[in-house]
């Protein structure tokens, strides 16, 4: 049976993204690992924060749903995660096998992170080869380049590294090694990535300090359960900005959208580019930015001359 799909002459509405995989990831883990219940709002529900869900059950951390996607997570505090029982499938998601590989080197005991065959073939050196300067053992195919990835857990000292690349994974990564090694970790990267896991331990009480570039997070620190709200994921919300940019007379909303300064640059090319963007109010609720953006064409021009992105205050 044949289907005719015909091009949309407008956009018009309001479209309420997903909540950010991004932050979602960081609030179970971090939870899972701070002292005290907390719930998480609006966490994303999609394939790969789930694998970094039923990991961190594995790992004895109790957590249930609320409701659609309103979780409740029992942290267990800094030294309650216990030895899983099976190999953690972390399936499609390098964030979860990553950030668990930093969290997992200093536990007092032996885990071993796998996936699916996609995730087996994608690379591991970058965050294990820190992991090994930091003291960790941590064993994989080809050297510890690719999963899965066994780690005996073993006390870790901290570290000056300078990444070879901007990687917010990795960053965050040695971060959570960093919270239980011996002295100070201090990461430089060539560029700026994304500051979710810098921004989220400071909102759960750690001490983090950074500057351009750099982050250091002091060893022996505990972290406080948080409620938070994960703001609406701003990859997802950047598809339909640009089909409202892109069709005449189309205007669109989206609500409770993350507003992260590592992460928006998106609205301003496409304000250069001659749409109407309008940020309104740019709230700051919990460790994240996020706001209302309103999106509408505006005849296009392609004249990267002139920024007119309108934050409502």
């Amino acid at each position: 049976m044949e289907r005719l799909v015909r091009p949309a002459r407008r956009l018009r509405g309001t479209v309420t993204p997903p909540g950010d995989k991004s932050i979602s990831h960081r609030a179970a883990i971090l939870n899972a690992i701070a002292s005290g219940p907390a719930t998480v709002d609006n966490f994303q529900r999609g394939a790969d924060c789930l694998a970094t869900l039923r990991c961190l059950r594995l790992l004895g951390v109790p957590w249930r749903w609320q409701g659609p996607d309103t979780l409740r997570i029992e942290g267990v505090g800094p030294h309650g995660l216990r030895e899983p029982p099976a190999p953690l499938d972390c399936r499609n998601s390098g964030t979860t096998m990553r950030l668990l590989a930093g969290l997992l080197a200093p536990q007092p005991f032996f885990s071993v992170l796998t996936g699916d065959a996609s995730l087996r073939s994608r690379p591991m050196g970058r965050v294990v080869e820190p992991l090994r300067l930091m003291g960790a053992e941590v064993w994989g195919r080809q050297g510890g380049s690719l999963a899965p990835l066994a780690v005996q857990g073993r006390p870790l000292r901290g570290i000056h590294y300078r990444l070879p690349m901007a990687s917010a994974q990795v960053k965050s990564a040695l971060l959570l090694a960093g919270l239980y090694a011996e002295g100070e970790t201090t990461l430089v990267e060539p560029a700026p990535s994304r500051d979710h896991t810098e921004r989220m331990l400071a909102y759960f009480g750690a001490t983090v300090e950074r500057g351009d570039g750099w982050a250091a997070v002091q060893g022996g620190q505990r972290l406080e359960g948080q409620r938070l709200r994960v703001p609406g994921d701003i990859s997802s919300a950047a598809f339909v900005w640009a089909a409202a940019a892109a069709l005449p007379g189309s205007r669109v909303v989206t609500p409770g959208v993350g507003l992260n300064p590592t992460r928006r640059a998106v609205l301003e090319v496409l304000a250069e580019m001659g749409a109407r963007v309008r940020v309104e109010p740019a709230r700051e609720e919990g460790p994240e930015p996020w706001g209302d953006v309103e999106v509408a064409w505006e005849e296009y021009r392609g004249e990267f001359d002139d920024f007119r992105v309108t934050y409502g205050y």
